[in-house]
């Protein structure tokens, strides 16, 4: 079962990447406008969405560690505003702030998993 932990954590990175990546390709195009996010965007913030509950549900059921639920349920909160912002471009243009908080959220997302203990 730790393999698929490690697999699921690899895959959380991937999505982390992906919607970090996608928002930096789409700065200089935000920065001249209203802006729609990247189909990457959205698929980075789905796959960290997926795989971060099912690592919670793998270290907690399978290898019956304890998880800090207030912080998983910080992280999960952040992933689902960045991903309805995502969204909602997806519809129409964001706005340059917008756009901008989607990157912010990400990057929050980072700094509460690294830094939150």
């Amino acid at each position: 079962m730790e393999f698929v932990r490690h697999l699921l954590l690899f895959f959380h990175f991937v999505g982390l990447a992906v919607l970090i990546g996608g928002f930096l390709a789409q700065l200089a195009e935000a920065r001249r406008g209203p802006v729609r996010p990247a189909t990457g965007m959205l698929h980075g913030a789905l796959t960290q969405l997926v795989t971060g509950i099912a690592l919670v549900g793998v270290l907690q059921g399978a290898l019956d560690e304890e998880v800090n639920n207030v912080k998983i349920t910080v992280k999960l909160g952040v992933v689902l505003a960045a991903l309805v912002l995502i969204l909602l471009g997806r519809r129409r243009p964001l706005s340059t702030p917008v756009f901008m908080a989607i990157g912010a959220l990400a990057v929050v997302n980072v700094g509460v998993a690294v830094f939150w203990t």
